[in-house]
């Protein structure tokens, strides 16, 4: 086997070059002998050159490797405690040009940012609470039951069997993601491995299955905001799925349904209202009562009221999560016909009926124009 060249000799600087010296000389010779670069009869002898730089930076970049190698030469380091060939392949190439391409080429893992174990935010988690539109309304504090992860006790949380520990990933050599070659670039992707924790489980806890986490339920408070809507959501920070390797628990949301209601229809800050009226307080007019999330209120109906008659009474709606004003509420008003009639009640209603009909139109203002209209239909 061929002497190893000295390190400085290959990158060809002096002992004594700072670091800076040393990067340049090392992106230079990485980009003239980068194997993308090289094809046909010089690839091999490319291939070896870009090994050779790349090995001589590692040492030389590293403050303990490149005293130890100043002192002792070639037998002062290690050439195995890089973990090998099959982890890193050609991700020195990111490093040679780190500043200018950041992290799109990865990178070999030696404790730069994206070195190490991949982290992961946990999962949001999504909870529909249906309420009523009173409470909508109003707003209110209510508990509900969540799902929790708390840290195994028969394994402390590690995963591993008692007696045992999680080991080094083999793949990524603790890295938590592997470099894959596409064309001039490579691409740093989480290892397939152990999915990014750096860490594999020879042998996993019985109890939760090397999770290293129990999946439990909680009580959690939550306060509903007066006015908030249908189809609206409230975040609960925090409590959503655990984060990977360390990473940030997901967020939990509510959902909120309203359920319907027998009396009102909501309309954004509106209320709607169907309001029955009796044919003589239609006819006559008159004071009627109507319904509101806070209590009754009056409605002075006038004499010749038609069904379908709509009724605004301000301030009477719904005030919204981001409303400064309540909204109204609208009654719409629907004459009702009377059922089950005495017999002296039909003989008043017969009178009527023909005191009306000898009146002509200005008892019935909607009829001439309805008859008229349905006579131009089946001419």
């Amino acid at each position: 086997m061929a002497t190893k060249r000295d390190y400085y000799e290959t990158l060809g600087v002096p002992k004594n070059a700072s670091d800076d010296e040393i990067k340049k000389a090392y992106r230079k010779l990485a980009m003239k002998h980068h194997p993308d670069r090289n094809h046909g009869d010089t690839s091999k002898d490319a291939e070896d050159k870009f090994k050779e730089v790349k090995e001589a930076y590692e040492m030389l970049s590293d403050g303990q490797k490149r005293a130890a190698y100043d002192q002792y030469g070639h037998a002062g380091v290690d050439p195995n405690m890089r973990g090998g060939p099959g982890a890193e392949g050609f991700g020195g190439f990111a490093e040679a040009f780190g500043d200018i391409f950041g992290d799109v080429f990865g990178g070999g893992g030696r404790g730069r940012a994206g070195g190490g174990r991949q982290v992961f935010r946990g999962s949001d988690l999504s909870y529909a609470m249906e309420i009523t539109l009173e409470e909508a309304a109003e707003g209110k504090e209510a508990q509900i039951r969540i799902p929790s992860w708390d840290d195994c006790g028969t394994c402390k949380g590690t995963g591993a069997k008692p007696g045992t520990k999680p080991i080094t990933c083999t793949t990524c050599h603790g890295a938590g993601a592997v470099q894959m070659r596409q064309g001039f670039f490579s691409v740093q992707q989480t290892c397939p491995t152990c999915h990014g924790s750096g860490k594999i489980i020879p042998e996993p806890c019985a109890t939760c299955h090397g999770q290293g986490k129990i999946k439990n339920n909680k009580t959690l408070e939550v306060k509903i905001p007066a006015g908030i809507d249908d189809g609206m959501r409230i975040r609960s920070t925090g409590n959503g799925e655990p984060g990977t390797n360390g990473g940030p628990p997901g967020d939990l949301y509510i959902e909120i349904r309203l359920k319907k209601h027998e009396l009102f229809e909501r309309d954004g800050d509106d209320l709607h209202c169907v309001v029955p009226v009796s044919v003589t307080t239609a006819a006559l007019g008159g004071e009627i009562n109507v319904p509101t999330l806070k209590g009754n209120a009056a409605i002075d109906i006038p004499d010749g009221t038609q069904s379908g008659k709509q009724f605004r009474l301000r301030g009477k709606g719904i005030k919204g999560v981001r409303s400064s004003y309540p909204g109204d509420l609208y009654c719409h008003v629907r004459v009702e016909t009377p059922v089950k009639l005495t017999e002296h009640q039909r003989k008043l209603l017969k009178e009527l009926d023909e005191s009306l009909k000898k009146g002509g139109e200005k008892h019935s203002p909607t009829d001439k124009g309805w008859f008229d209209k349905a006579k131009e239909f089946f001419s």
